[in-house]
């Protein structure tokens, strides 16, 4: 699974401008986009958040 050849990406494609219309897919891609990066920022908030909390417990002395 996660193989997706030429002719399914055509498929997703055309399934995607019957479902939304010509005129709909720009905003659906530009949510998307927004939607992925919101995603992106969250996820290194919460790596640097951790890094850092790490950081601290070893500079605590014992």
């Amino acid at each position: 699974m996660g193989n997706l050849g030429f002719q399914e990406l055509i498929i997703i494609g055309i399934v995607v401008l019957v479902l939304f219309g010509g005129k709909k897919i720009p905003d659906f891609m530009r949510g998307l986009g927004k939607g992925i990066r919101e995603f992106n920022d969250a996820k290194n908030n919460v790596k640097r958040e951790l890094e850092e909390g790490i950081k601290e417990k070893d500079n605590t002395p014992a």
